[in-house]
């Protein structure tokens, strides 16, 4: 496809600023921004429009629940411009985006990943899971950016976006070396995009889409999930799926990133495959253990803020109606029986 242009002025758009600040959740900074709404996005446009825009700072806080993650809230103002970029982007790259990739896209989603996983566990008797070693922050600036320049040739948008990633605060240290390094590649090179912003799960599928062409153009895989960074490749040949996972650590090194070595293997589908919170098998899927021991204690520690007066009922109720929500998609009436027997408010 030939590259796009002329997208500023959509980006850039009084309309444009206005919806990407629309629908936003009334916490203290939104109802700052909001109080004096028109004002507020005509100054923010016009500093973007001036080039003199650039991104405060983040609010940063971990998380531990269900592995330890950094995750950095930027400013309103910041989101503001972040939700007006892609929603232009977004459509652009959608086109060139493979049908295998379900994080973050419009009409995808965890549940219909799920559903492909299953179709592979009917169909094929082994899996290769892959798992990216420090994915978000391991994300390189410059072949972000050029990967962006293969698609985008408006330079404004270009420079915008380029403003957003060169104003990703600090990430989790990661020092790898590939091939054509010298000791000090990895400390010139910027990389690392935080976990929480919306152009950062946007940039996160513009960084892996080679490698979703890769695996179905190159490799020609008949069966291919992936979740951010998380990947299944399905076949009858365990030796084939071990020659696919040399391939693409290979392929991978060319973005800077490694397979974690731990969590990238050959299974037996018989044996059950893990993804998603979910544990696969060919005819039926549990939820893995790990996600009913976080919902126990989510349990537990809403039961304590209801008998303290912190949580109401509607809150709970939501809460709960949504992680029964994602547990009816597998063999769970049962579990759910056991589990809403325990607690009581």
């Amino acid at each position: 496809m030939k590259r796009v242009g002329g997208l500023w002025e959509q980006v850039s758009s009084l309309r444009n600023f206005f919806e990407a600040a629309a629908g936003k959740k009334k916490r203290a900074d939104v109802a700052r921004f909001l109080l004096n709404l028109e004002p507020a996005v005509v100054g923010l446009r016009n500093q973007v429009l001036s080039g003199q825009y650039r991104p405060g700072g983040y609010h940063t806080f971990q998380v531990l629940d269900p592995k330890p993650r950094l995750i950095s809230a930027a400013p309103f103002r910041d989101r503001v411009v972040h939700h007006a970029l892609t929603r232009v982007l977004e459509p652009v790259f959608e086109r060139r985006f493979t049908a295998d990739s379900y994080a973050c896209r419009e009409g995808k989603g965890t549940h219909k990943a799920i559903e492909q996983c299953r179709r592979g566990c009917r169909r094929y008797d082994y899996v290769l899971k892959c798992d990216i070693a420090k994915y978000f922050p391991s994300i390189d600036h410059q072949i972000l950016m050029e990967l962006l320049e293969k698609v985008i040739r408006c330079r404004k948008t270009l420079d915008l976006a380029r403003v957003i990633v060169d104003g990703s605060n600090e990430q989790e240290e990661v020092i790898a070396y590939f091939p054509g390094d010298h000791l000090f590649t990895p400390l010139e090179r910027r990389r690392g995009l935080p976990l929480g912003n919306q152009t950062s799960q946007f940039f996160a599928n513009v960084y892996l889409n080679p490698l979703d062409h890769f695996v179905k153009r190159e490799l020609k895989t008949p069966h291919y999930i992936r979740y951010v960074d998380d990947f299944l490749l399905f076949s009858n040949s365990k030796d084939e799926l071990r020659l696919w996972r040399r391939r693409i650590v290979v392929f991978l090194a060319g973005l800077r990133l490694r397979m974690h070595p731990g969590k990238s293997r050959v299974y037996r589908v018989q044996d059950g495959v893990t993804f998603l919170g979910w544990r696969h098998f060919r005819n039926h899927a549990r939820l893995d253990r790990g996600n009913v021991v976080r919902f126990r204690r989510r349990m537990r520690d809403m039961r304590k803020s209801y008998r303290a007066g912190v949580l109401g009922p509607d809150r709970i109720r939501a809460r709960v109606m949504a992680w029964i929500g994602h547990a009816m998609h597998g063999d769970t009436w049962q579990l759910r029986r056991r589990l809403f027997r325990q607690y009581h408010f």
